[in-house]
């Protein structure tokens, strides 16, 4: 039966939120994304040459090993062959050293025993092979005095070595049956010669070691220090001597060095290639085709300079695209230019005939005024003139104001429209006086609009209260950002029958729909005699 699969070790914090390591992840993820282009794809080129620069560079190790593995199979055999060698010769002599010491133990004049022993050692007696058997009083009983101090165990038929360095090796032993001293000196060459192998297909080196003691028997020649060295040590069985053998493996030189740097560096160069290569054909103009759209300003043509036949053919197809849609851009943008001169001459020309014709309805309200039968109806297209007056002293400074389109000048449009009303008031004993006190606010036309309707019929309400009435005018900025206030102020605005009866038949309407449509209530005091209400401004003039 499957077993179910082990819950994650990840660990969890108590918000639900990943632990640290998911953390961790994530952090190196958001790091590699904030990264250029550049960087990414050697990143990622490196990451993926890696493993094959790792096989190359196991084999030639393993290569190398499997040479390291021969050398030391070869070493074996001849520092097995070599030990052999000294230890039978060794042991042999001393062997027959002790056969001769225990004969002359038992009689001191046998010549015989000891010639035999001189035979043994007569081949080598020139290379300075020696042997000396000599009684617990000091006497050479057979042989010759050897010259170097022994070091002999108390132990009998024991033998002990010193290695006389230099010079070659002195064994040592005491017979248990008359404690004679029987001592062998193996001179360096004789030892060498021992040491030297039937295969001399490599340079070897051998040294006789004993208790920290060596005796260099032969050395490796131009020994250098990238030589690498195998060496074994083989036990003789025999005084507690070993033979240290070594020869050279493979060794560290320059096709080696070079075996395992050239992945490396063909690593190195595959990865530092690609990107060369991936700048110059897609990074780099990418980078410029950017900067040449980023820099675009509408009516130009997006021109990819320096990028010559060396980027891919995609990014120039696409430099293409951008310089055609910019040309159709700058063709469209200069229709839209022309359009729009066309349509401003245009709209100047509809403004300038609607400001005659509002000029030609004011001339012909004037004209009729004069001619009317009664004050009644002088009274009544004097109110319609002002009307008209307003419409067209708002329709004037809008269309002056227009090249900019700031807006409405309040201060300079509210002026006008003061002195129109001045001369269509109703000549009497008493004149119409209007104040002005209009700090040079903008506003837009919808605004300007009802402003100069409102003032109009709030100085009419006036004058029908009072034709000499003396009447203030004051629009000042409010607390409010982007607002303003206008305050119309006269006596005969005053709380009175007749304001009451001339705001409920003919002007509390219009002036409630003038409120409306600046979005704001307006106010009456009937103590003060003021009408004020707050609009929105564009900003000052």
């Amino acid at each position: 039966m499957a077993s179910l699969p082990s819950p994650s070790t990840e660990p969890i914090a108590d918000d639900g939120q990943p632990g640290p390591g998911r953390s961790r992840v994530r952090n190196k993820l958001s790091w590699l994304s904030r990264q250029p282009t550049g960087v990414k794809l050697f990143i990622i080129l490196s990451l993926g040459l890696l493993p094959l620069v790792l096989i190359a560079m196991a084999a030639t190790l393993q290569t190398t090993r499997i040479a390291d593995a021969e050398a030391r199979a070869r070493l074996r055999v001849s520092s097995i062959e070599t030990a052999r060698a000294i230890a039978i010769e060794l042991v042999g002599d001393m062997r027959a050293l002790h056969a001769a010491a225990d004969a002359l133990g038992a009689d001191p004049l046998d010549a015989p025993s000891c010639a035999r022993a001189a035979g043994v050692f007569a081949q080598r007696t020139s290379a300075g092979k020696r042997f000396t058997i000599v009684n617990g009083r000091g006497e050479v009983l057979c042989g010759e005095a050897i010259p170097f101090a022994a070091q002999e165990t108390t132990d009998s038929n024991v033998v002990s070595g010193t290695i006389i360095p230099g010079r070659g090796a002195l064994l040592a032993m005491r017979t248990a049956r008359n404690r004679l001293s029987v001592r062998a000196f193996f001179p360096t060459e004789r030892l060498a010669a021992l040491a030297e192998p039937t295969s001399r297909a490599m340079p070897f080196s051998s040294t006789l070691e004993h208790d920290g003691t060596s005796l260099v028997l032969k050395t490796i020649p131009d020994v250098s220090a990238l030589d690498r060295l195998e060496t074994m040590e083989t036990d003789l069985g025999i005084a507690g001597l070993s033979l240290r053998t070594s020869i050279r493996s493979a060794p560290i030189s320059s096709s080696l060095i070079v075996a395992l740097l050239l992945p490396l560096l063909m690593w190195i160069a595959a990865a530092g290639i690609s990107w060369l290569v991936v700048d110059r054909l897609l990074i780099r103009p990418l980078r410029r085709l950017r900067a040449s759209v980023a820099a675009f300003r509408p009516g130009e043509v997006i021109e990819v300079g320096g990028a010559g036949a060396l980027p891919a053919a995609e990014i120039r197809e696409l430099g293409d695209t951008f310089r055609a849609i910019s040309r159709t851009v700058a063709i469209h943008e200069k229709g839209l230019a022309e359009g729009l001169v066309r349509q401003t001459k245009l709209t100047r020309e509809v403004h300038h005939r609607v400001k005659n014709n509002l000029q030609v309805i004011s001339s012909l309200i004037n004209f009729h005024a004069r001619g009317a039968p009664s004050a009644d109806a002088t009274a009544a297209y004097s109110s319609i003139q002002r009307r008209v007056d307003a419409l067209a002293v708002v329709h004037r400074n809008h269309f002056a104001e227009n090249e900019e389109n700031r807006g409405l000048n309040l201060r300079t449009m509210l002026g006008e429209l003061a002195a129109n009303i001045r001369a269509t008031a109703i000549e009497g004993p008493g004149q119409l006086g209007i104040t002005l006190d209009v700090e040079p606010l903008m506003a837009n036309q919808d605004v300007a609009v009802a402003v100069a309707f409102l003032v109009t019929e709030t100085i009419e309400l006036a004058m029908n209260c009072d034709p000499a009435a003396q009447v203030r005018i004051s629009i000042h900025t409010g607390q409010e950002q982007g607002r303003a206030v206008l305050r119309v102020v006269s006596r005969a605005l005053i709380e009175s029958d007749a304001l009451r009866e001339l705001t409920r038949t003919r002007y509390a309407r219009v002036m409630e729909g003038l409120s409306r449509q600046l979005r704001a209530p307006l106010h009456h005091e009937p103590l003060g005699g003021a009408y004020e209400i707050a609009f929105a401004i564009i900003g000052r003039a």
